[in-house]
């Protein structure tokens, strides 16, 4: 049965249920009575079409969504989505390329709001390649998703020595993922499933768990035939994009979390 699609009054509750904002915080933020925030989300009125794009930046809408609520209103969609190979875009992809640049010999690859590997440094080619060795064929071949390759037969997660403490954090992230953006939901749930399978009922254990010592950052540990490696992950955005395609964009940067590591990429360079 295909599922009717979302009116606008739905999509604006669903956005502020999710960011637990209730109608007098909103109505508060937006300068606006707490009665018309009851009237826009029940049909009765309709917001114009700047309080509707304040609307859904204080509910920190992604762009896709905002452009989806604006046509439902019968307004014009207020964000570009094009292409990252798009001239207009010359600046913000020369922009990743430095940043993928500046990071080797190190891992660096950047992501969409789906997982999907966009860009990859020479660092991260390696580390795939030495991983899972069947990567080489996959990459260059077409798109290729992040979490694909993690639950893929030979992935990346098969590597991961200290899964137990990594796979349900990772998933804790995905489910918060997934309300903004529910066409991840398929391979969120196919990752949850592969976790299941390795790690029994502690597989949610990480959205669960309750205060205890841990280390400042999150270290992912790899066995390779280099020996262990460790990373942690740092994130770069673009600040207040207006584009779709660049507000997806994000780059992930590996860095060495320990001695080895930072050697074993060292020897890259020579």
């Amino acid at each position: 049965m295909t599922q009717a699609p979302s009116t606008l009054q739905d999509t604006l509750r669903r956005a502020r249920r999710g960011r637990r904002i209730s109608q007098l915080e909103l109505a508060l933020e937006l300068g606006v009575s707490q009665r018309h925030v009851s009237f826009v989300e029940s049909g009765r009125s309709r917001p114009s079409r700047e309080l509707l794009i304040g609307w859904l930046q204080v509910l920190e809408a992604p762009l896709a969504l905002s452009n989806e609520a604006l046509l439902a209103a019968g307004y014009a969609p207020a964000y570009s989505e094009r292409h990252l190979e798009d001239p207009w875009l010359a600046e913000a992809d020369h922009a990743l390329e430095q940043l993928l640049r500046a990071h080797e010999p190190a891992p660096a690859l950047v992501l969409d709001a789906e997982w999907n590997l966009v860009r990859m440094n020479g660092g991260a080619r390696w580390l795939a390649a030495t991983l899972m060795p069947a990567a080489a064929d996959l990459l260059g071949q077409g798109p290729v998703n992040m979490l694909d390759l993690l639950t893929h037969p030979q992935g990346l997660s098969r590597h991961v020595s200290n899964l137990s403490d990594v796979g349900p954090r990772f998933l804790a992230l995905l489910r918060r993922e997934v309300a903004a953006h529910p066409s991840l939901l398929p391979r969120v749930e196919a990752y949850e499933a592969d976790l299941l399978a390795r790690l029994g009922t502690t597989a949610g254990a990480g959205s669960r768990a309750g205060p205890q010592a841990q280390a400042p950052v999150l270290t992912t540990r790899f066995r390779s035939p280099h020996g262990e490696l460790a990373f942690f992950s740092m994130f770069t955005t673009f600040g207040s994009p207006h584009d779709i395609t660049l507000a997806s964009m994000r780059v992930e940067h590996l860095c060495a979390a320990d001695a080895a590591t930072e050697q074993a990429m060292r020897a890259l360079q020579r």
